[in-house]
């Protein structure tokens, strides 16, 4: 009977995980180009770049609706995207700043950031390779 309930339960703990998004359980990074001399950074400090607040880096974006786009902008600036999309409409508006370029996949972003030594982007942990360094691992 035991074996049983535990096979059930496993069985069930299977059937919702594939029925969850994928980036439930993907890990998202910030990365820099390779050639970048950045080896690490914090979140508020990654911030910075994707409000428009500092053009020491360039930021590059995720498509305007993604899942990893939102969970992003709530881990590392605690707004949603709509709140990150108002800010840059206003700095572009005001001729302040230029919005981050979109991109449709990882490897969109990952090619971006690593053909441009002062972008940074981030993207699924799975995606990255050696022409792109992690800097931050969201939680």
């Amino acid at each position: 009977m035991k074996k049983i309930t535990i096979t059930l339960v496993i069985a069930a703990l299977a059937a919702t995980a594939s029925i969850l998004p994928s980036s439930a359980f993907a890990e998202t990074v910030v990365i820099v180009s390779a050639k970048n001399p950045a080896t690490r950074m914090f979140s508020e400090q990654a911030a910075q770049f994707f409000l428009g607040k500092s053009t020491m880096f360039t930021p590059v974006d995720q498509a305007d609706g993604s899942a990893i786009r939102n969970e992003f902008y709530k881990k590392v600036t605690d707004k949603d995207a709509a709140q990150v999309k108002a800010i840059w409409s206003k700095l572009v508006f005001t001729g302040k700043a230029q919005a981050p370029k979109e991109f449709k996949s990882n490897a969109e972003v990952k090619k971006a950031v690593a053909d441009d030594p002062k972008a940074i982007g981030y993207i699924d942990k799975s995606a990255v390779d050696d022409t792109v360094k992690v800097i931050l691992t969201l939680q």
